[in-house]
Parts: C-alpha cells; structure tokens; sequence
C-alpha cells in the first residue's frame, strides 16, 4: 500500500498544478512581427477607485491566457476571448477572465487574449497589429489541439466593445495575409459579438476606437475596410449578437447593420436586443441584459457548437430492492424526480434472493448501458444486464465471481467502471471471506469483515479471475471510481468499521483504474452515518452523493480540489425512499423517450 501522505499529496499537487499552469499567460509569438522595439513603453495596470486593477494598458507583449475545461473529452469546442476597452485598454477580468470562467461551465476551454492595443511607438503598422494576434490566435489553437484536446472544427471567438471589433475584425479578414503564416486557417468557426463596435463610419462608430485603431485621420478606404458590416460574405462565420438599445457609447446599430449584413449574404445569424442595460455589462447588472449569456448557450447548442445540455440520472432501489431498478432524473444535479412514477424500470430475475440493490449504471465503449447489482445479501455473485435505453434490457445473467471462495459470505454493492484505454470494464464489489484480515475482525455487525475485489472483462462473457482490489486495513465497502485529470483516479468509499465508529465517507487516489490506490484519507462526511457514495463533476465542482441510510435521507458533500469538502445536503432534494444509487448522464433525446414510460 503506498503511502497516505506521499500519493495524496503527488496527485493533488499534480492537478492543483495543472489547474494553475493552464491559467498562466503564455507568450503568442516568438518573434512578434510588425513591432517597435521601445524599452519605455511598458504594460501596466489601470486601477478603479478602490486601487484594484481593472484593466490593463500599453500592452506590446501579446499573451493567450488558458482556461481548459476539466473534463475527458478528446476533443472540445474552443473559445478565443477579446477583451473590450475601446482599443486604449484591455477590461481583462470583467470581458476576459469572468467570460472565460463562465464558458468554462459550458463545457468550452477559453483563451482570454491579451492583444496589442493599436500604437505608433510599437508597431510600423498599427491598423493591423490587432488583427495579427487574433489570427494567430486562432491557428495557435488549432496547432495545438491535441495539446490542449481541442475540436479543430469548433473554435470560436467572442468579443466585448471594441474586443468586438477585433472579433467581427478577424471573422471578416481572415484570409487577409498580414503576416507570413502557416497554411492553418484563421478563420473562426463561430462568433459571439457582444455590444460590438462593429464600423468605422462617422454616424454609428465608437470615436474612440476609430481613432486609436485607424488614426485621426483614416482615408475613405480604410474607414471601408474596417467597418466590417461592409466587408461580410457568404463565408463569414455563423454569429449571435448582443446589444441593448439604450447603449449611449457604442450604438445599437452596430449590430443591426452588421446582423443584416449576415442575413443578406445568408450566414446563420441571431441577435438579441435588450430594452436596457447601457454598455460594458459584461455578464449582467440588473435587467432583462442578464439573460444574454443563457441565450448564448442555447445558441452554441442548437448550432452544436457545443453539446446539448445533459440530463443526469440516478438509478436507485426501494425498500429491500425487491421491485427492482427505479430511475429519477434531474436538470441540474440537485432537485431530482422520479421517472415512471417511481415505479420499477426492471425486475430482478437472478440470484438467490432474486434482489436488485445498489443499481450500478455506466454508458460503456459500446454505447450501451451496462448495470451491476447485488441480487441477493449471502449469494457469491452479482447481477449484470445491458440496455440501449433504460427501457429495454438484455436478459439477466448472474455473474458468480466469488464462487471459487469457500468462505464468501456475500458479493455487495457492485460498482462499474471503462477503462476508455484498455477497452475493458473493470467489475468490483465489496465481499467478507470468512477467517480473513483477522486483525480487523469485529463480532459487530454481525461478523462482517470486508475487503474490495475485482475482475475484468470485454465482454460480460470471460472475466479475469477475481483479485483483492483494496486492503486499506478496516472494513470496507461501497467503493466508487472517477476520473480526475489524464491517469489520476480517485475512489468513494465508505469505512464500515463500526468499533470504534467510523460508517464515514472518505478518499484514495491511484495513477491507474486498478491501483494500487493510497491509504484512505480522513472522513469526508460528518457526524452522521452515510454509506453508498456515487459522485460527478458539474460545473468544475465534484459532488458526491450518498445515503444518510440511519437518517432516511439522502446527502451530499462538494468540492472543488477533493480536499476540502463542503456539506449541501440541505440543498439536494430526492424522492422519498431513496437507496443506495448511480448518478450517470444521458441525452436530451434518450430522456424524453424514458419520460414517456
């Protein structure tokens, strides 16, 4: 067993490590073309009344600042962020950071850009200074994508103000060679423009961005070329538009113009209009504004852009489990229904008690829902049957992995993982071999003594023979197994030792699906009894759900680093006889088809 304190402190250290460098600013060129070299003009802050930073000026270095989405996926839709701030400063936390963190919760990585503000005392060209780092932007992602597991076909951009400018700028030019690039294609797939400076000519323009951007002194042709409601085609990306219609800095007619620009030349186009919310709203004051970034979303789904909204599930048992499979289903991981009326989606068939307790449900490789349950509290095996969705199930098999043990007691509560690189499911459970582990051997709780073993399979019809899996040296059960980051896995378990009491909650990590996983930590749960844990990430917190079996009510615990971990039972809400259950996600589609049930 490897050390508490040494892999504990490696794997947490390895993903607060990961966190923390994909925030860190990394430089957008080697060799940054069309500057000035000028010692003087050096970055700074711009500070608010209360001394705190709020945006950033004088900005030469461009950078590309990382905010990765946390999850599994291979490959994820992607953001590029354009601060606004009228091409004189950067509003780097309020259009960049905020944003970032906000598309994040989508499911999106976002790239807050940090680009040149338009100069003479550091550009031979400052027209198009901007334009350059949004470009390489751009390929700069999709030159790095496996790097950062990014869709090369989904890569956006958003842009705030003059930000928007800068977004509408390169969803416009993109094939304009204002440098020696590659052959990787700047063109953004999709684009966001909110409150948008989007032309240059004299009755609709931000002032302010014309002249830093163009001069005070722009010819006819330049103030053409970059009022960019002039320069869409049929090529232009697909873009929803934000704007308020009492927006007294950049007018509204910036996204009128340049949303019929999109409609003439048949690009797929949204725009939202608001009564009120002036300009620089960011996320949203106080007012109907506030709804912008929801229909932003619905936007990116419908577009699929990014995936639609998933449903979580739970399966659960009632009572002894003898009715079987129960399904409820929420939208945001808290409140949660019951589908069918709370009336059993499947009847168990096998075992010797024929029981369907501690439903285990896990989409596989295959696209195919597999479950695992225990069937009976003294048999030497488990339950295993497979579904395309929820509703109809293959036949029951009863799989007998602890059959070659003489002194097997029970197989209890099964648990289900894929290993996405082996191609294989791992199967393991909790069982009490009579004589074993004596120095944890207790007459309480009637002489159970557990320890986790496990087998594999690719098939559900050859299994490997079965193993020890955990000895972390107290009684355990109800073990459960995610993903963290890469090779980190960490393990639910619940401590079953009963004298001195525990029946507590806590963690182990390993580098590897099967282990070897470190001594448990210190209980994650509190002064209650709580067995049963099932956990999933929402929104880049991890929450863990578990049976407050002695209370009759379920609980939850929340954490951001598995490390310090908050109670929220008072707010989750479960159907009234909840036991022991799986949270898993399905589609939009799949569910609509089990409400129908």
């Amino acid at each position: 067993m490897v050390k508490l304190n040494y892999l504990i402190t490696l794997l947490l250290s390895a993903i607060i490590i990961k966190i923390n460098a994909q925030n860190n600013e990394i430089p957008l060129w080697d060799n940054i073309p069309n500057a000035i070299d000028n010692k003087d003009y050096k970055e700074e802050f711009r500070l608010d009344s209360n001394g705190n930073p709020n945006a950033i000026r004088l900005v030469s270095i461009p950078t590309l600042k990382p905010f990765l989405v946390g999850n599994t996926n291979p490959e994820n839709p992607a953001v590029i962020i354009c601060p606004g701030g009228g091409y004189s400063v950067l509003a780097h936390i309020k259009e960049g950071d905020k944003i970032a963190e906000w598309l994040n919760s989508l499911g999106i990585s976002a790239f807050v850009l940090k680009y040149r503000l338009p100069s003479d005392a550091i550009m031979k060209e400052k027209t198009i200074g901007p334009l350059q780092d949004a470009q390489e932007a751009i390929r700069t992602l999709r030159r790095n994508a496996d790097k950062w597991h990014l869709d090369v076909n989904k890569i956006g951009i958003i842009g705030f103000s003059a930000g928007g400018h800068l977004a509408s700028t390169a969803s416009t030019h993109f094939n304009e060679k204002v440098y020696k690039a590659d052959d990787i294609s700047a063109r953004p797939d999709f684009s966001m423009l909110i409150y948008p400076v989007i032309s240059m000519e004299d009755d609709i323009t931000h002032n302010g961005s014309k002249v830093n951007l163009l001069g005070k002194n722009a010819t006819k042709a330049l103030i053409e070329k970059y009022s960019n409601e002039k320069q869409v085609n049929e090529n232009t990306p697909p873009t929803i538009l934000i704007h308020a219609t009492n927006d007294g800095a950049v007018p509204v007619e910036n996204s009128i113009n340049y949303y019929m620009a999109l409609k003439e030349h048949k690009v797929p186009a949204e725009m939202h209009i608001y009564e009120d919310g002036g300009h620089g709203f960011g996320l949203g004051r106080i007012g109907t504004h506030t709804q912008w970034p929801e229909a932003c979303e619905n936007w990116l789904r419908h577009n699929k852009f990014i995936t639609e909204k998933p449903v979580y599930m739970f399966s659960y048992f009632k009572g002894n489990g003898e009715d079987g499979l129960h399904l409820a289903y929420s939208e945001n991981g808290y409140k949660w229904q019951s589908l069918k009326n709370d009336q059993s989606f499947l009847t168990p068939e096998v075992g010797k008690d024929k029981l369907m307790r501690d439903p285990c449900i896990i989409r596989g490789g295959d696209g195919l829902f597999h479950m695992v349950w225990t069937v009976s509290w003294t048999d030497k095996g488990i339950g295993y049957a497979s579904s395309k969705d929820l509703i109809n199930w293959s036949e029951q098999k009863f799989i007998p992995v602890m059959a070659h043990e003489e002194g097997a007691r029970n197989t209890w509560a099964p648990e289900i993982t894929y290993n996405n690189k082996t191609k294989e499911y791992i199967i393991y459970w909790a069982t009490t071999i009579i004589g074993k582990f004596p120095e944890t051997q207790s007459t309480e709780d009637n002489g159970y003594n557990h320890r986790m073993y496990f087998t594999k399979t690719k098939d559900f019809e050859t299994f490997t023979p079965t193993k020890l899996f955990y000895e972390p040296g107290f009684n355990v059960i109800d073990g459960t197994i995610k993903k963290v980051i890469d090779d980190k896995f960490v393990m639910f378990l619940k401590d079953e030792t009963k004298k001195p009491i525990q029946k507590n909650l806590k963690v182990a990590f390993s580098n590897k699906l099967d282990g070897n996983y470190s001594e448990a930590s210190a209980p994650i749960t509190g002064k209650y009894w709580a067995e049963g844990p099932t956990a999933i990430n929402i929104d880049g917190k991890w929450v863990v759900y578990f049976d407050k079996y002695t209370d009759h009510k379920y609980g939850a615990v929340q954490s951001t680093d598995l490390k310090h971990w908050e109670d929220i039972s008072d707010k989750i809400e479960f159907p009234k006889g909840t036991r022991h259950g799986t949270v898993f996600t399905i589609s939009q589609e799949e569910f609509q088809k089990l409400k129908k049930q």
